[in-house]
């Protein structure tokens, strides 16, 4: 291993190690404070041109386990971890972590101060930076005009698919995938679900030809103000009355069907334990969350209500519309590698798609 350095558009330099694939990467920096999953964090499509750093200081020692993969290969920029484990030790363990971001082209970095840096990261905000071998060049030009560009269309599916549960159909689902997680298509089929999958940019007239109970708008990467015709075609699935289960940039996109504004968040938030306060009880879940934006809790549309809040920073977690069969929440109900408390908005979803 050689002598590796991240360079943050402020000017503030880290050494470190390099590990994983060779090379360089420039992204927008990210920390998630998941203690377990960091198989399910590098093949998360929501981390799609993110630099992820895990404030968790000891990664890899379970190894890589292809049944925790949340999607068929990792979609992560680059990885800065504390240390990696050389020697996995786990039953179901199928390789090292070292090998697997070879085998997936992704930079990694390690031995550097997470801790600092994710304050940094804290107190001034998400900021781009670029990983460098030693004696390679840099400028912070190109650092600081980074973007992330075709979010979504890198990793919404190419067609449509439809996968049955095991046993009887409980209700038939078109899913609008913005980058959905095998965790949330586990979840659906668990439910006996019969899930008609659908590329990002379809139609709602073909949403609705489908002839299906509901549907489900996934997670996905990405700023949601530039999706303005997908939040068009929601707007139309919306005045077709159509049950809508809406999680963390569904549930943008949603809001922003509905008038409602959206902005970026300071740091976001990422992680398995996020609190949000549920409104209708005062009763705190503990939230497996993975997003850089949200939606503005003033000045919401009229028919729209929270029914979610962050407890750190009162940021608008979910909403409910007045005369409209939608659960829309920013959170993920089913992330694995995280808890699953609040599995009953599938209930209110069922409830809907019932009716």
């Amino acid at each position: 291993m050689q002598k590796a350095y991240l360079i943050l558009e402020n000017g503030t330099i880290f050494e470190g190690t390099g590990f994983g694939a060779t090379g360089e990467a420039v992204g927008e920096i990210v920390f998630t404070t998941g203690m377990a999953g960091y198989l399910e964090t590098l093949t998360d499509p929501c981390y799609f041109g993110q630099i992820v750093v895990q404030t968790f200081p000891s990664i890899g020692n379970y190894g890589v386990i292809s049944d925790n993969m949340e999607s068929s290969n990792a979609k992560v920029k680059a990885y800065i971890v504390r240390e990696w484990c050389q020697e996995p030790s786990n039953y179901r363990c199928e390789g090292d972590l070292d090998t697997f971001l070879k085998q997936n082209g992704i930079v990694g970095l390690c031995g550097i101060d997470t801790r600092q840096l994710t304050k940094i990261i804290r107190e001034n905000g998400v900021m781009n930076g670029k990983i460098v071998s030693e004696g390679a060049s840099f400028g912070l030009t190109d650092i600081k005009g980074y973007t992330i560009e075709n979010a979504i269309e890198s990793v919404t599916c190419k067609e449509e698919t439809t996968v049955k549960p095991e046993g009887d159909s409980k209700f038939r689902v078109a899913v609008l995938d913005l980058g959905i997680r095998n965790s949330m298509k586990a979840q659906l089929l668990g439910r006996g679900y019969e899930l008609t999958i659908v590329p990002a940019f379809t139609k709602a007239e073909r949403i609705k030809e489908l002839g299906v109970d509901g549907v489900v708008i996934t997670q996905g990467p990405g700023d949601p103000a530039d999706y303005k015709s997908i939040s068009d075609e929601i707007a139309k699935l919306c005045e077709m009355k159509l049950p809508i289960f809406a999680v963390g940039m569904g549930h943008e996109l949603t809001a922003a069907a509905h008038g409602a504004k959206t902005y970026k968040l300071k740091y976001g938030h990422r992680g398995a334990n996020q609190p949000v306060e549920y409104l209708e009880s005062g009763k705190t879940y503990i939230t497996s969350q993975n997003h850089g934006f949200g939606v503005e809790n003033i000045a919401l549309p009229g028919n729209a209500k929270a029914t979610f809040v962050n407890v750190n920073d009162k940021s608008c977690e979910g909403l409910e519309y007045e005369g409209e069969p939608i659960v829309s929440v920013q959170f993920d109900p089913e992330l694995d590698g995280g808890p699953l408390d609040t599995g009953f908005l599938y209930e209110k979803f069922e409830g809907f798609m019932s009716k």
